[in-house]
């Protein structure tokens, strides 16, 4: 009997085996920047009881760890500056060099914010990258170092860093490559304009949905997401999905079969069909919920930041009956909530990307990636629902921002990933830091009916608005009662827009830019911003 007591201690005592010593969490080691202005957690792990000491600049902080060996302290705000030095003091000492105080900023998403640099400046290797390359992309590399940007990355090449690699790094030109392209583009333009250090967190996988990025139990507790949940099960009729899942099956068997049979010379062709991917079975997702909040967000969960750069959507939620709208909701308020540092901001990027022409087709930032300019169709006839999906949700949400895309270069992977970073930075210094000037298109704030025109109010008219590429506005669509749309005569008049057609003359609806790619749209303001998909016949 004592040996299987000791057996059974010494398997338990491997399981929670402790350091040697006191040691830090693994998101803190030298290079690292932490957020100036709030109170700076740091954690780590001992022995049972021992007293750990923390000393940064004139602050010293002490805690004792707990039954579980796991210690943690909060040091006073911080002032941007550096570099410094922190000792860690427990029964072996522990010193932290070249630490910053600055701006800290999480990149999350999927591939659009997990891409590195490399992929889209000039690479001889690869002829196709180098005739598109972004060359204020590749401007920024060859004018590192950044001795005030730094990196951080919780996944790499899609996979979690282990804990034992993680590192922040210096903005060089070699980290610069392997880094986020966005996220770099956005932190050193970030740290130019602040004129303050910028500490930079990658936690992206591409082709990530959402869900993956909350835990079940953030899903459970929110309202929203659970009233929809239960809508979509008055609807679900599972000898339905069954039967289409079967018949889904036998294509992919026979498409398999011819598959196979096909010559290795006629899989590799240019025109070669693809491998088919099978069906997945009803009940089933590719994914887990939140596994990716387990593998890749929570050792990060808690450090001091800023906000969040966020940069997710053509994957949506992928949960059955829950909408992206739905399944962001539950996720800016969870990170926060799990966080434990209040409503810090989050900054989204719009999405489609592109499908606009840019305010001036000649700007060496953005005019040679964007759509060009085109005339009208012959009639309204798209769907915008996924750019006014991204408007809502910066919308309704509180502290949530977007960074207006359509004129900065569409495609699954836009290659001007400076564009990106760069807008994106001139949207958190204006909206975030309350710097001068502009960083939003014209935001539809009301809708009035005149008769047999609508008139139009914006908000954020910067310089005022404007027409660009053509002597009319172009993109706004009326309707009556019916709701049959057609192209509007538009004027601007002051901070609004007056919209009116012959054939419509009891107009009550009005929508502009409603469509996926939009380069006949050319309502812009004279600050270079394209205004933001609307409908006033939405179903609230």
């Amino acid at each position: 009997m004592n040996k299987v007591f000791l057996v059974l201690a010494l398997g338990l005592t491997s399981t929670l085996a402790l350091p040697a010593g006191v040691t830090l969490a693994p998101v803190f080691g030298d290079h690292m920047v932490l957020q100036r202005g709030i109170e700076v957690p740091l954690w780590g792990r001992a022995a049972p009881g021992e007293k750990v000491t923390v000393k940064f600049q004139t602050q010293e902080k002490s805690a004792v760890t707990d039954l579980g060996g796991d210690w943690r302290i909060k040091l006073e705000a911080l002032a941007a500056g550096g570099p410094e030095i922190m000792t860690v003091r427990g029964s072996n000492t522990l010193t932290v060099t070249d630490i910053l105080v600055g701006e800290v900023w999480v990149g999350a998403g999927q591939s659009n914010m997990q891409i590195p640099t490399s992929s889209f400046i000039g690479n001889p290797n690869n002829p196709m990258v180098s005739t598109r390359a972004d060359k204020n992309l590749e401007a920024l590399v060859n004018a590192a170092p950044y001795p005030k940007v730094r990196f951080f990355a919780a996944a790499v090449n899609n996979k979690p860093v282990p804990a034992a690699e993680m590192k922040w790094e210096p903005a060089t030109s070699e980290t610069l490559k392997i880094s986020s392209a966005q996220l770099s583009a956005m932190g050193v333009t970030l740290s130019k304009k602040l004129d303050v250090p910028v500490g930079l967190i990658l936690a992206a996988i591409g082709g990530s949905p959402s869900s993956r990025w909350v835990t079940p139990q953030a899903v459970a507790e929110d309202a929203a997401c659970q009233e929809s949940l239960t809508k979509a099960r008055a609807t679900y009729f599972p000898e339905k999905e069954q039967a289409a899942y079967e018949v889904a099956l036998k294509k992919y068997d026979a498409d398999q079969a011819a598959w196979t049979q096909l010559s290795e010379e006629e899989k590799k062709g240019k025109k070669a069909p693809g491998k088919p991917n099978p069906p997945v079975p009803p009940g089933v997702g590719r994914w887990s919920v939140g596994d990716l909040h387990e593998e890749v967000l929570k050792p990060l969960i808690g450090y001091g930041i800023k906000g969040v750069f966020w940069d997710q959507g053509e994957s949506g939620a992928f949960i059955r009956g829950i909408d992206q709208f739905t399944m962001m909701g539950a996720l800016f308020s969870s990170w926060r909530k799990e966080w434990g540092q209040g409503e810090f901001p989050f900054v989204i990027v719009q999405k489609p990307s592109g499908g606009g022409c840019a305010f001036d087709e000649n700007d060496p930032v953005n005019g040679w990636a964007s759509d060009k300019f085109q005339p009208l169709p012959a009639a309204p006839s798209g769907n915008g629902t996924g750019r006014e999906e991204m408007v809502r949700i910066a919308s309704m949400y509180p502290k949530i921002f977007m960074v207006p895309t359509s004129d900065l270069g569409g495609g699954l992977h836009p290659m001007n990933k400076f564009a990106y970073g760069a807008r994106a930075a001139r949207v958190i210094q204006g909206a975030i830091y309350g710097l001068p000037g502009e960083w939003n298109g014209p935001t539809l704030a009301e809708s009035r009916v005149e008769g047999s025109s609508i008139r139009l109010r914006f908000q954020h008219v910067g310089l005022g608005l404007v027409t660009r590429h053509a002597e009319s506005l172009q993109g706004f669509a009326i309707a009556g009662a019916d709701k049959k749309f057609v192209w509007a005569q538009a004027i601007v008049d002051g901070e609004a827009v007056v919209v009116t057609a012959p054939s419509v003359p009891s107009p009550l609806y009005v929508r502009y830019a409603w469509d996926g790619p939009i380069p006949w749209a050319n309502f812009f303001n004279q600050d270079g911003f394209p205004a933001l998909t609307f409908r006033t016949d939405r179903d609230k």
